[in-house]
């Protein structure tokens, strides 16, 4: 046979992870007279190869789609009326039910009573996750809450009371997670099998597992199905695990598979529990997760806790516990607190000066001057009501952009805290990599055509096209990229006899005919194919070489040999399998740091596959176990300070996830969580932004506050960036606000007492109306991001605000002492004082949007044209008058041309606007001055990492705290503290 292409070892070719297969699609299989087992092909033999070719020629890879289980909802039970207060059975304050172990010894054919079952059910409730109802009055009201709002409702009662009518007038984790499993489930009572919901099993029910089934409860696997004798042999085993704990420690010769009892009984699908990308394999004793899928394989098993305790269970509670860091909603509530205290010593400022002006409380009703309007003025000006109205806005909308980038918000507040995040924390598979086996590096023999091998590989596979497993499926069509295996394939070849992968002998065999010849085809585990072969000892030493490098690196190692007519076994080579990052990966992480963030990976697989994927993703090697984290001895300052520096962690269970997130936050930094399974979930509600990348499992969706409908994180750059402009252009509003709330409290108060004079109430409420009315539209204003995580600097912010404000007063000032002149200053021909100054106030406060947006990219036309808009309107209430009350002003009147019926010239409205653009230029300049300066720039930005080493260590050590119960030779108690007790030396 013709050599291979040079570049043909190095092709990887990657595919989809099949979903459940149903009852229709299983493999069909029968024993020969022998016991040995073979697979019936659906087609003739003349026809298999044909067809098997075709498969791998016509194969089209699409997108990646994770198969997720349809959870019906079920009625839940209802407890007597009079029983308010009982929520169903409680756990134990270590958050487990425990399970008596005679309730786990029940007979395999005859199972448990019903009366039994019903007394289970009493005490450890139906097998389901619930939640408490959430109540909707309380929700509905909480919309209500927060200073800005109470500030709004306080006007809204002193309008009220003054006859101001124009101022009158102005994601469930849990639910997801428990879906009350309306799943079926299989269970021996009575003597009798019996097909009821997942819902009402009870710890000790005999339950059947078989291929296609959704496991409906944390179960202990007994025996095989087809193999009840056994039972013995596991009540045995139950006994020695009991009574003669083992001793024995494992040594690195061992084979993993020697610490199981017996031959495998299932496989089960657990990569949304713990994140391993291939069915793990079930022993005898072994322990089978809730809500996984059974791949392989049928057996008998006892239910061992019910849902609320299962593994999916405490990952719920976790979700639960995990309250939302509210970033966002403390910013603003901060921000409206330092303006309510600020307009309440206005407030007291302007009422001594009223004081000295012989004001009254309320009265006269049609004058703004006297106390209650002074109160009313200052609460509408002083605290922006619009704030939350225009921040939601630019949200909604910067969630809709996001939306086309195919990231789908779930809490606006996310967007804030994807702006700020610093540190990515992501899961592995499925995220990082594509849940998605690659043949990598395949090792060939000396002297072997790698064509011969791949076409043997093959052979030594099943040729169901419609129901193969990963490792077969990877092998098939791993030949798309070698032609000349594909033509061996086309030579006639014929299937006699098909043996599958069994625990005990751990290879495929396949027996064909070819031109007369009789072929053997084995492909499995290494040490098992070259246990077949006679090789010599130099080519057998070179494969148990390569076969360590490749253990090593994480990567999965296949024999491949071949035995023809009677000739001995002859070793091929070795196929190497890795679940590959994806292509866009590299490059993503790449951006991410380059924004300024810094990646963990947090994966379930064991260590040498997460430093080989973070060395091919350039994520750095500092990758350690999470015993190291939890059992490395580690606590306080040296444990934070591992997390922080570390790159990833391996074999994490939802807990360190968890844990991670919790520890980074408590360093002072804004924590992103990416992740597709269940194990996700807890991590991804405690993190500031939880992400849910595509093809998340429902609980994962449900707990994560933005959701990925593309594959990968390369969606997370862009969503990043838009998040950091729609972050600009929050902070130019509030930076916007906060001025005019200055401008107007300076100038009014200021007026109230040196002059006895204000702006009508009216004109106030429409100054607010149309200063949030023009700057809505900068939610769908053009911004620039920063290259790095941004952040609230308050203190920044408050100090350019409040200079600014003091501007816009002095401007003010300047145009209201103008009118003091004997040519009356701005007026010309006639005017208005109250129009005057609203529309001066309108302009120059309106137009500072633009100072504040900055000035690295155009404004819109949606903003520039709102602005416009309520500019013209602006004009239009002075040159007409309107709302311009009564016309008075401040002694002497005979120095202006003050007209009786509020009109205002329109030459007098044209210096208005020169005079408010000639403001607008000298506050852009100062705004650009103070940005170019450094300790300016600087001021309020937090140090993302910070220690409290005092108070860390104090919480490790009382993490390793016991308050210990004795009791003396007299029955007294007694209580002391002892040391905890690890999770090492609770298991035994």
């Amino acid at each position: 046979m013709a050599p291979p292409d040079e570049t043909a070892g190095e092709n990887h070719l990657r595919f989809d992870e099949p979903k459940f297969e149903g009852e229709g699609e299983r493999k069909q299989s029968g024993v020969d007279h022998k016991g040995s087992i073979y697979a019936k092909p659906d087609l003739e033999n003349g026809e298999e190869y044909a067809n098997l070719v075709a498969y791998i020629s016509s194969y089209y890879e699409g997108p990646r789609r994770k198969s997720v289980v349809s959870m019906e909802g079920g009625d839940q039970p209802k407890k007597p009326w009079w029983k308010f207060w009982s929520r169903g059975p409680k756990a134990s304050s270590d958050g487990t039910l425990e399970i008596p172990d005679d309730w786990l010894e029940a007979d395999i054919k005859q199972g448990i009573s019903n009366n039994e079952v019903e007394s289970r059910r009493k005490k450890t409730g139906f097998n389901e996750l619930t939640t408490e109802k959430e109540n909707l009055f309380l929700k509905f009201l909480s919309y209500f809450t927060g200073p800005i709002l109470y500030v709004m409702e306080i006007a809204v009662l002193i309008a009220a009371g003054l006859r101001e009518w124009i101022d009158f007038g102005a994601a469930d984790v849990v639910a997801s997670l428990k879906g009350d499993i309306a799943m079926r489930a299989t269970v021996v009572r009575n003597g009798k099998e019996e097909d009821i919901k997942a819902r009402e099993l009870v710890p000790g029910d005999i339950i059947i597992i078989e291929e296609g089934q959704v496991i409906p409860a944390d179960s202990r696997l007994i025996c095989a199905y087809e193999n009840p004798s056994a039972f013995e042999e596991y009540k045995e085993l139950m006994r020695q695990e009991l009574n003669e704990p083992s001793e024995k420690k494992k040594t690195e010769e061992e084979d993993e598979e020697e610490h199981h009892h017996g031959v495998s009984l299932i496989a089960a699908d657990q990569s949304a529990i713990t994140g391993e990308s291939l069915a793990v394999d079930k022993f005898m004793g072994d322990t089978a997760y809730y809500t996984t899928g059974c791949k392989r394989g049928k057996a008998y098993a006892v239910v061992t806790a019910p849902a609320r305790t299962s593994f999916v269970g405490r990952t719920a509670s976790l979700v639960q516990g995990a309250k939302d860091q509210g970033h966002f909603k403390a910013i603003m509530n901060s921000i409206g607190t330092a303006l309510l205290v600020i307009v309440v010593a206005w407030i007291l400022l302007a009422w001594i000066g009223a004081f000295f002006h012989h004001l009254k409380l309320a009265t006269p009703e049609s004058s703004s001057e006297n106390l209650l309007h002074y109160i009313l003025i200052l609460l509408v000006v002083g605290v922006p009501v619009g704030l939350p109205v225009v921040t939601t806005t630019t949200l909604a909308v910067g969630a809709a952009y996001l939306a086309k980038d195919k990231a789908i918000v779930q809490k606006l507040t996310a967007i804030e805290s994807l702006a700020g995040v610093d540190v990515l924390c992501s899961d592995k598979t499925g995220t990082l990599t594509a849940n998605q086996l690659s043949i990598r590096e395949p090792y060939v023999a000396e002297d072997v055509d790698v064509n011969w091998m791949m076409a043997v590989a093959a052979l030594a596979s099943s040729h169901n096209i419609k129901s193969l497993d990963p490792i077969d499926k990877v092998t098939i069509l791993t030949l798309k990229r070698f032609p000349k295996a594909r033509e061996i394939l086309e030579q006639g070849w014929k299937t006699t006899k098909y043996t599958p992968f069994d625990p005990v002998s751990k290879r495929i065999t396949c027996e064909c005919t070819c031109d007369g010849h009789k072929y053997i085809a084995a492909k499995g585990a290494p040490k098992a194919i070259l246990n077949l072969t006679s090789c010599s000892q130099e080519t057998a030493d070179l494969f148990k070489t390569k076969a360590a490098e490749f253990a090593r690196r994480g990567f999965r190692s296949l024999g491949v040999a071949v035995k023809k007519d009677d000739e001995p076994w002859e070793l091929l080579g070795m196929l190497s399998m890795f679940d590959p990052p994806r292509e866009d990966t590299a490059q993503t992480i790449a951006e991410a740091q380059f924004l300024g963030l810094q990646v963990k990976m947090l994966t379930g697989d064991a260590i040498a596959i997460a430093k080989e994927t973070c060395k091919m993703l350039a994520l750095g090697t500092k990758v350690y176990n999470s015993d190291r984290l939890i059992h490395g001895g580690l606590s306080g300052t040296t444990q934070h300070d591992l997390v922080e520096r570390a790159d990833g962690f391996a074999e994490v269970f939802p807990e360190h996830k968890y844990q991670v997130v919790e520890m980074i936050q408590q360093r002072g930094h804004l924590t992103a969580m990416t992740g597709d399974g269940v194990n996700d979930a807890p991590s991804l509600k405690k993190s500031d932004c939880g992400i849910a990348v595509e093809g998340a499992s429902e609980a994962a969706q449900a707990a994560a506050d933005i959701v990925f409908l593309a594959p990968g994180l390369s969606t997370i750059v862009s969503a990043i960036k838009i998040a950091r402009q729609i972050f600009q252009r929050m902070k130019a509003y509030i930076q916007y606000r906060i001025a005019l709330c200055f401008h107007l409290e300076i100038y009014l108060v200021t007026s109230m007492i040196i002059i006895n004079e204000t702006i009508d109430v009216e004109l106030i409420v429409f100054l607010a109306l149309f200063a949030d009315l023009a700057t809505i539209a900068v939610a769908y204003d053009n911004a620039h991001y920063e290259a790095r995580p941004v952040e609230w600097q308050l203190p920044k912010i408050w100090f350019i605000s409040v200079t600014l404000g003091c501007l816009l007063a002095l401007a003010t000032w300047v145009i209201r002492g103008s009118l003091f002149l004997p040519n009356g200053g701005i007026i010309q021909n006639f005017g208005n004082v109250q129009e005057i100054l609203f529309l001066e106030v309108s302009l120059t406060e309106n137009w500072l949007i633009f100072v504040t947006r900055g000035g690295n990219t155009w404004p819109s036309w949606q903003l520039v044209a709102a602005i416009f808009g309520v500019d013209i309107l602006s004009t239009l209430f002075c040159i007409f008058g309107w709302l311009s009350g009564p016309g008075y002003a401040t002694d002497p009147r005979d120095r202006a041309n003050l007209n009786p019926n509020g009109r205002t010239s329109v030459v007098t409205a044209v210096v208005v606007w020169a005079y408010s653009i000639g403001v607008t230029i000298v506050i852009a300049i100062v705004y650009y001055l103070m940005n170019q300066i450094v300790w300016l720039d600087n001021l309020g930005r937090k140090t993302r990492s910070r220690s409290d080493t005092q108070m860390e260590n104090i919480l490790g050590h009382l993490s390793k705290v016991a308050i210990e119960h004795e009791k003396d030779d007299k029955g007294g108690s007694r209580w002391h503290l002892g040391t905890r007790a690890t999770e090492a030396e609770m298991d035994e």
